[in-house]
């Protein structure tokens, strides 16, 4: 008795700790699967997952994502349980274990199918995921979709069905009928890109190559006062500008006529970049978010990550999807926070190339690309071996509210999703003066996978030094893209950005008016800069993370439009005032 006491007592601490917890930080925190295709792995084996959807259902968030061979429930979209299930029939003689999944729900039932080309896929229901219920719908889904999403309509109990993934053939959707489930009527085309006109759709990594026509795919409807909002992913998954734009009807199957506030879902600059191939769901408080892809796309352009941003509709009915300052601490749906201005818990990044020490190296993985704020750069040990460490000089003793480890895949040994790992097991350090140390973090007795583990301390602590040390890996060496540590430092914000211009050809003047070039007054003070943009000056809903640079090269710009933009600086300590509009015809 005493025992089941003290048992209780233990679960009561440990649930009052995690439901102190108000922020998440980008990428989010699961134990990501390795990717299960050989010719994928010939760079190195390596986490991989996109084309995220999420859903709330019964009090749940569940979570589905490319090649997981399984799938995430959460109650405070903080901590994910992962429940093992393969959904492809024996017949499926394919890798991809639920590609770019499908998920939604009709009443109690929540429904589950993967891409495909052939006939032959199973649509699957349930209506109690969280026990890893699941039977079939229907045995063998007529439409054969690559990247499809079943959309239903509750205020008319319909069904449609949109899918489509390439570079020559558009978005296509599909009326499926009510009952069998299957598609009725003629497939039709959606939506097609428009990247003549529209910049950010066009490929390559700054929008600026034309080797290749652009993708579209990723098709995801979201209803809103009577509105249907078809979103689409373009123009690559490799790239940082990978986004998510939206077309807006009065009908399920169109016309749809293009936002003018788009890609609404952009995150080019920063850690975590990407944010495109994703879905707009509800939270318990019926708030919106965005989930999506991140591309790290190092030892395979399919190499990628999830980020999950606050978004929702303006009062007239624009969508948006708010990622400034997108990887660093954000309030959880908990703390039911106004998704344009007020979500961002005001942390800054403390360490951004701040000195580091590290016990080894491993070849040209040197130790400063931990805190380089580029996930695809990353330092690696010589080893795994226990005491193998990572020292972090924040510059001066600083208040540190959160943490981030993102642990890269060096000489990683698996494939697929394990039905266990050893877990990641490390102990961080502070220190004032880099000699004498204290314990801040123990994880040495922890046995789940976290990629990305992102701590929120219960109470503030204040230091100079921060050591991670390292305990054990599931697999492979000890390598970090990215050792972050949130918080405020004890100096001052960085003052207006001054001479602020937007370079951009006139309409009635020869040039290319889908790019713009930004150009301002190198801020002393400042780690990096945001740089708002928008076609009015009250809707400055996309944003641009620089750091460490007094220009950019935009070329996401829609062709024919006027837009608005507007910057600002942040540093260790905190943000910057906003410099005035510019308006650029």
């Amino acid at each position: 008795m005493k025992k089941s006491i003290a048992l209780m007592f233990l679960v009561l601490i440990v649930e009052s700790s995690f439901s102190q917890q108000k922020t998440y930080c980008n990428p989010i925190n699961i134990d990501y699967g390795y990717c299960p295709i050989p010719d994928f792995v010939k760079q190195g084996k390596h986490r991989a997952t996109a084309d995220p959807v999420i859903t709330f259902f019964k009090g749940e968030y569940y979570l589905f994502a490319t090649n997981q061979w399984g799938y995430w429930h959460s109650k405070d979209m903080l901590n994910w349980k992962f429940i093992s299930r393969k959904f492809l029939k024996p017949e499926n003689k394919v890798w991809d274990e639920l590609c770019a999944p499908s998920l939604s729900f009709v009443n109690d039932t929540l429904m589950v199918i993967g891409s495909t080309h052939t006939k032959e896929f199973a649509l699957w229901m349930s209506k109690n995921p969280e026990k890893d219920s699941w039977k079939k719908l229907v045995d063998n889904h007529q439409t054969g979709a690559w990247d499809p999403q079943i959309f239903w309509d509750k205020d008319k109990d319909e069904l449609y069905e949109y899918h489509g993934s390439s570079n020559l053939y558009p978005l296509y959707g599909v009326k499926l009928n009510r009952k069998t489930f299957q598609p009725e009527g003629e497939v039709i085309p959606v939506l097609a890109l428009n990247d003549d006109v529209h910049g950010w759709e066009r490929f390559g990594e700054h929008n600026d190559n034309t080797f290749l026509q652009p993708f579209t795919e990723g098709a995801f409807m979201t209803k809103y006062n009577n509105k249907y909002y078809l979103q689409y992913g373009a123009p690559g998954t490799e790239f940082s500008g990978y986004a998510d734009g939206v077309y807006v009807g009065n009908n399920p199957l169109g016309p749809f006529e293009y936002q003018s506030h788009n890609p609404f879902s952009y995150k080019p600059g920063g850690f975590a970049r990407g944010a495109g191939h994703g879905a707009t769901f509800q939270d318990a408080n019926n708030q919106y978010w965005h989930v999506s892809t991140i591309g790290i796309c190092v030892k395979n352009n399919f190499e990628r990550r999830i980020g999950i941003w606050p978004a929702g509709f303006d009062n007239d009915g624009v969508l948006y999807s708010n990622t400034a300052y997108g990887d660093y601490p954000t309030y959880l749906p908990s703390q039911n926070k106004n998704h344009l201005d007020s979500n961002f818990s005001g942390w800054m990044l403390l360490n951004y190339n701040k000195p580091v020490q590290v016990s080894s190296t491993l070849g040209g993985f040197q130790a400063n690309l931990s805190v380089d704020e580029d996930i695809k750069t990353y330092w690696s040990a010589k080893t795994a071996n226990k005491g193998e460490y990572f020292i972090s000089d924040l510059g001066e003793v600083s208040t540190i509210n959160a943490i981030q480890i993102n642990y890269a895949d060096q000489d990683a040994e698996l494939m697929g999703k394990p039905e266990t790992t050893t877990g990641h097991k490390y102990i961080i350090y502070s220190s004032d003066d880099g000699k004498k140390w204290k314990f801040l973090v123990d994880k040495s007795k922890n046995t789940i996978d976290v990629p990305h583990d992102y701590v929120e301390l219960q109470t503030p602590s204040t230091a100079r030094f921060l050591k991670l040390e390292n305990i054990q890996m599931p697999t492979g060496k000890f390598a970090l893209s990215g050792f972050r540590v949130f918080g405020k430092g004890a100096g001052e914000n960085p003052a207006a950005v001054q001479n602020f211009v937007p370079l951009r050809s006139g309409p009635k003047v020869k040039g290319e008016r889908r790019n713009v070039w930004f150009k301002w007054q190198q801020e002393p003070n400042a780690d990096g800069y945001v740089v708002y943009f928008g076609k009015t000056a009250d809707k400055l809903y996309g944003s641009i993370m620089v750091y460490g640079k007094s220009e950019y090269y935009f070329n996401g710009l829609d062709k024919s439009d006027a837009y608005y933009f507007q910057i600002e600086a942040f540093n260790n300590n905190g943000i910057g005032p906003k410099s005035e509009i510019k308006k650029a015809e």
